[in-house]
């Protein structure tokens, strides 16, 4: 049995991971979908990404958690590495599902298209509260574009305002992931069009892991919707021995 720690990305919350979670479980496996600062929709949108990643350093030590896989979607990359920076001696091994992958002094906004930086930019000034959101065409056509328009209508309803400091911000590590001790896996959705096809998850962010195992599965950026259990395979695939 595994323990795998499922964190997710901007715009989400925990709950959203908990189907990947339920089948990990079944599979035999302890799994846990805490929430990130910042991203509880009671939460303020002026969370940092030192705090974000505070929170779930925190999470992992409170409920002392150890040989852990440490799984991030996305914006949970940059998650997830803090935390393997800060507690390398709890993980077992870093999974990466279509998730940006920093070194130090890096932000998560050096590593998207300016376009995407230019559009969220904007919309968090009109915003005014420090959030931005994700219009829906784009999450319909470019997020979810494996799913059907009910799918994509009721997962963008459950979607919360992101904060906008954390895509800013630069990490702060004292190793980069390449350097760092554990396994590392990257989990590439085929389909994933979020970021454009010119401008890929792999291999321009997976080659910075180093040495890393590779699980590719058909889907969209958004499996965990669309798809869970074909998502936890590939997650447990990711995670295997």
């Amino acid at each position: 049995m595994s323990t795998f720690v499922l964190v997710h990305g901007a715009w989400h919350t925990g709950t959203e991971l908990e189907p990947v979670a339920a089948s990990l479980r079944a599979a035999g496996h302890a799994a846990f979908t805490p929430t990130i600062k910042g991203n509880r929709p009671s939460d303020p949108r002026t969370v940092g990404l030192a705090e974000a990643i505070d929170s779930i350093v925190d999470y992992v030590v409170e409920k002392d958690l150890t040989d852990i896989i440490l799984v991030g979607h996305s914006y949970g990359g940059m998650i997830i590495t803090g935390v393997a920076d800060r507690l390398p001696e709890r993980i077992r091994r870093l999974v990466y599902w279509n998730a940006f992958v920093p070194n130090d002094g890096e932000s998560l906004n050096d590593m998207l298209p300016p376009e995407y930086v230019a559009l969220f930019d904007a919309i968090a000034a009109d915003r005014g509260d420090g959030g931005v959101v994700l219009p829906f065409p784009i999450w319909r056509e470019a997020f979810i574009n494996d799913g059907d328009l009910v799918t994509a209508q009721r997962s963008y309803s459950v979607l919360n305002p992101h904060p906008v400091q954390t895509l800013r911000d630069r990490i702060a590590l004292t190793a980069n992931p390449a350097q760092m001790s554990m396994g590392k896996s990257y989990v590439n959705c085929t389909e994933d069009i979020s970021l454009p096809h010119h401008y890929p998850w792999h291999p321009r962010l997976s080659q910075k892991l180093g040495l890393f195992r590779l699980i590719q599965t058909p889907g969209s950026h958004e499996l965990c919707f669309s798809n869970p259990g074909r998502l936890a395979q590939a997650v447990m695939d990711a995670g295997r021995d």
